[in-house]
């Protein structure tokens, strides 16, 4: 307890006025970082989707390009006689 007659006015002032000052000293690096934040947020907000929307794109590119790529490979040619070029040579070997 404390002693009789001893008022805490005087530190309580002197405290409040130290808690005062520091607010006032600190609000304006406080509210900039938190401007930071906001504006870091607000950009995150705008990229992300538009990334999104990229990624998005680029996957239905590449889906539609493997969906082409299979069907040409699964063509079948006409069935029939396939004529087979053999190459040629500059002379012929069969007088030899």
């Amino acid at each position: 307890m404390s002693a009789p007659g001893k008022s805490w006015r005087g530190p309580g002032a002197a405290l409040a006025a130290l808690v005062g000052a520091c607010a006032v000293c600190c609000a304006g690096p406080l509210l900039a970082v938190l401007g930071g934040i906001g504006a870091a947020g607000l950009l995150g907000s705008l990229w992300v989707p538009a990334l999104l929307t990229v990624v998005a794109i680029a996957a239905v590119g590449i889906l539609v390009a493997l969906r082409k790529r299979r069907r040409a490979s699964c063509r079948v040619a006409q069935a029939g006689p396939v004529d087979l070029d053999l190459p040629t040579l500059g002379h012929d070997l069969r007088h030899h």
